[in-house]
């Protein structure tokens, strides 16, 4: 159950930013290019899918949903730190 739960944790936002991706274009909207969205992608998954959910057509994201896409940046920082006090605390 641990396991499916990491793997759920690293490669969830992941897949659901691909999919946002491939089927809609709230990527496109979202972002002026590829180049910011796979490099959210690859390193700050959380803090990509929290942007592309909290992004409205107007405006983009403004007010309180910058606490939603804040959130997502701590998501990204527990799950890198996680990683790194696993094998900090197994070779100990």
């Amino acid at each position: 159950m641990c396991c499916f739960a990491l793997l759920f944790v690293f490669l969830g936002p992941r897949f659901a930013v691909l999919m946002i991706w491939l089927f809609g274009d709230r990527v496109e909207l979202a972002f002026d290019g590829w180049v910011l969205p796979l490099l959210g992608l690859l390193f700050l998954p959380w803090t990509t899918l929290m942007y592309l959910l909290m992004w409205s057509f107007p405006g983009g994201v403004s007010g309180a949903e910058w606490i939603i896409v804040g959130l997502g940046v701590v998501f990204d920082i527990v799950t890198y730190s996680a990683r790194s006090a696993k094998t900090r605390y197994a070779t100990g």
